[in-house]
């Protein structure tokens, strides 16, 4: 079913994001870390994507030699296995970052073969040693060309990714939604939302997108912070602001690991009422392989 299909229920439901494991983990392992969440009967599962990483390796002449990583579980396989066990959509992401516009149609072959109908398209990341991202030869350089090209296919629901704090490349956040406007042009369904800790920040974003001529649904991504530790990652590896009030309740916290955990997520929790009580159609949660923590926010909203 198409995910816009599920937003027209009338009845607010959670979806989640997982991040498709490292190799060495069976695919029993796998399923057995989703099933707790199953119970809250989330109507969809992100499965991301990354970009091949890179490292070089010393030869005996002195040279060097360029070698792929690929340390995770395909996506393909993980999208499989989840629709082996479970009675939910899958929804893979599709990145414009290292494929060229021949690989993205394989991997759309792929999905319709499997009888996947959504995907998430999404520029992806910049190598770690590049200033800048640069498409592959005959790839995509830019999100809404990505979205474009699914959306030529006609079968698949497309969602694309927004940034309520603005992406960190962007100039400012009217910018920013200026082109996150080209991706909705471009055949863009829906957007889900960079997680975010203030709801105030949403509600604003939301505002600013519908002037700016966004209709799609918007849906709230939401992540419990749940350790110290998280409050330099979190804003250095997405561009977020960590709410003054949490970040002080988190630090005097010091020490106790279990009731740093349990801010977070008593944080996240009010979050998400919130958003519900406001009206969303659904709230996206970013797992990052933690199911107790989001089965906490569930268990208490949904």
């Amino acid at each position: 079913m198409r995910i816009t299909e599920l937003f027209k229920s009338g009845r607010p439901f959670p979806s989640l994001e997982i991040v498709p494991p490292l190799g060495g983990i069976t695919k029993d392992q796998l399923l057995e870390s989703i099933t707790p969440l199953m119970e809250f009967r989330p109507r969809y599962i992100n499965v991301t994507t990354h970009r091949d990483e890179f490292r070089f390796v010393p030869q005996g002449d002195g040279s060097f030699r360029k070698v792929i990583v690929q340390s995770r579980v395909s996506p393909v396989a993980v999208c499989a296995s989840i629709q082996s066990r479970f009675d939910v959509e899958v929804v893979p992401h599709l990145i414009c970052a290292g494929h060229s516009a021949h690989d993205i149609r394989h991997q759309l072959q792929d999905f319709q073969f499997m009888g996947i109908e959504n995907v998430m398209a999404l520029r992806g990341d910049s190598l770690t040693e590049e200033k800048r991202f640069t498409p592959q030869p005959d790839g995509y350089a830019h999100a809404e060309e990505l979205v474009a090209a699914v959306h030529s296919f006609e079968s698949f629901c497309v969602g694309v990714g927004g940034y309520p704090e603005k992406h960190a490349e962007a100039a400012n956040l009217e910018t920013d939604i200026a082109f996150l406007k080209q991706k909705v042009d471009a055949g863009a369904d829906y957007v889900i939302t960079q997680m975010f800790f203030d709801n105030a920040v949403f509600f604003r974003f939301v505002e600013r997108c519908r002037a700016a001529g966004i209709t799609v649904p918007v849906i709230p991504g939401l992540k419990p912070l749940t350790t110290l530790r998280q409050l330099e990652l979190l804003p250095q590896s997405f561009s977020i602001d960590i709410p003054i009030a949490l970040s002080r309740e988190i630090q005097r916290a010091e020490g106790d690991p279990e009731a740093i955990r349990r801010i977070g997520v008593d944080w996240c929790i009010r979050q998400c009422r919130g958003l519900l009580e406001a009206g969303v159609p659904a709230v996206h949660f970013y797992t990052m392989g933690k199911s107790r923590n989001v089965a906490e926010v569930l268990r208490s909203c949904f």
